[in-house]
């Protein structure tokens, strides 16, 4: 159900010509599924409504999308055999742990999971 004020969508760039390599990293590493809106956008549904703009235009700010895991360790794995860049190892914060990497466009995400044992 969409209300107002809620998030609702996440664009992120996909750095021009790169929406390929986009869509077979998040394909690998979080079985994401694509619908394409012609050769530049290519939208997803996994919990949150968004997509990927391969379109050359570099935004203002660049948000930190952020996504769960119930396995932190075998979610890093998947991501670096992906092709992911791990930027921030592993790291706890209040409420849990996360890391911070890098997809092929050059977008930074971070992914979050309970501390052990809770």
């Amino acid at each position: 159900m969409r209300i107002t004020g809620k998030i609702d969508y996440l664009e992120l760039p996909a750095g021009g010509g790169t929406l390929d390599s986009v869509k077979n990293f998040y394909s690998a590493a979080f079985a994401w599924t694509f619908t394409d809106y012609g050769p530049t956008y290519s939208s997803f549904n996994e919990g949150l409504d968004g997509g990927f703009d391969a379109t050359p235009l570099e935004p203002a700010t660049k948000p930190l999308p952020v996504l769960y895991s119930e396995n932190l360790e075998k979610t890093l794995e998947a991501v670096e055999k992906a092709g992911g860049v791990i930027v921030r190892p592993i790291f706890s914060f209040p409420g849990g742990r996360r890391f911070h990497f890098t997809d092929p466009a050059g977008n930074e995400l971070a992914v979050w999971g309970e501390q052990d044992g809770e």
